[in-house]
C-alpha cells in the first residue's frame, strides 16, 4: 500500500514534533514535510505532493483560515489548534477533522483514518493520477495530462488543448483544478490553466505553451513567478 504522504504547518516547534511523533507511529504514514507558516507551505506544494495537511490556525503573516479561504489547498485538511471556537468554521470551510491541542494519540488516529478512508475511496475511482475521464458531449473520453498543453475556460465548458488536437468537455476549470495535480498544472489567468512543463517562454505578460500565447492577469503573476522561483532552486541544488 502506497504511504499517505503528510505535510505540518505549524509555527510552533514542539507541536510539530508532537504530529511528526504521531506519524512516524502510523504504519501507513509519511512525513512529506515540515513548514512553520502558511505562506512556506504553499510554496512546498507548488513542488511537492501531500495527501493530508495538518494545519494550525494561529500562524504570522497568512493564518490557517485565510490560507483555507484562498481556494487552492489541495491535500486533505485536518485542523490542529489551541482555540475551540475555530471548530464550527473549521468544517465550513470543508476541513476533515479538527484537532484540539494538547493532542492525543487516539484522536489523532481516528483523524487519519478518516482521511485514509477518503483518500483509498479517490484512488479506486480513479488510479491513475495521470489519467482524467471528462464528459463530452455524450461520451466520456480518456485524458493524459501530461500530454495536455493547456486549459481554456468558457462558461460551463473547458476547451483541453493538445498538440494538434482539442476537446470540449462540460465542466468548469474551478472543479478541473480540484482534480489535476497542484505540482505540474498552474492557473496564470481566471480563463487559462497550463501545464507548466510545456512552457517555451514567458515574455509582455504571456507564456507561450505549444503555439499558443496565454495571457498572465496580474492577479495570478505572483503564482506563476513563485512557480519558476521553486523551480529555479530546485536545479540550483
Amino acid at each position: 500500500m502506497k504511504k499517505i504522504r503528510c505535510l505540518i504547518v505549524e509555527d510552533e516547534p514542539i507541536a510539530r514534533k508532537i504530529i511528526r511523533e504521531f506519524i512516524a507511529q502510523v504504519d501507513y504514514l509519511e512525513l512529506a514535510g515540515e513548514c512553520e507558516n502558511a505562506v512556506k507551505a504553499e510554496a512546498f506544494l507548488q513542488q511537492h505532493e501531500a495527501d493530508i495537511l495538518f494545519l494550525d490556525i494561529e500562524m504570522p503573516k497568512l493564518s490557517g483560515v485565510e490560507y483555507l479561504r484562498n481556494g487552492k489547498v489541495k491535500p486533505l485538511v485536518i485542523i490542529t489548534t489551541a482555540y475551540p471556537e475555530y471548530a464550527l468554521e473549521g468544517y465550513e470551510l470543508d476541513v476533515i477533522d479538527y484537532l484540539l491541542k494538547p493532542i492525543a494519540f487516539a484522536r489523532f488516529l481516528k483523524a487519519v483514518q478518516k482521511a485514509s478512508n477518503i483518500i483509498t475511496s479517490r484512488a479506486a475511482a480513479n488510479p491513475d493520477p495521470d489519467i482524467l475521464f471528462v464528459r463530452c458531449d455524450n461520451r466520456l473520453e480518456k485524458i493524459s495530462l501530461p500530454d495536455v498543453l493547456y486549459f481554456e475556460s468558457s462558461g460551463n465548458y473547458v476547451s483541453i488543448v493538445f498538440p494538434g488536437k482539442k476537446l470540449l468537455a462540460y465542466l468548469t476549470l474551478k472543479s478541473l483544478e480540484e482534480q489535476l495535480p497542484r505540482n505540474r498544472f498552474i492557473k496564470v489567468h481566471r480563463s487559462f490553466m497550463i501545464n507548466f512543463s510545456k512552457v517555451e517562454k514567458i515574455e509582455d505578460n504571456q507564456v507561450t505553451v505549444g503555439d499558443k500565447q496565454v495571457p498572465v492577469s496580474r492577479s495570478y503573476a505572483d503564482e506563476l513567478n513563485k512557480a519558476i522561483s521553486i523551480r529555479l532552486l530546485k536545479r540550483r541544488d
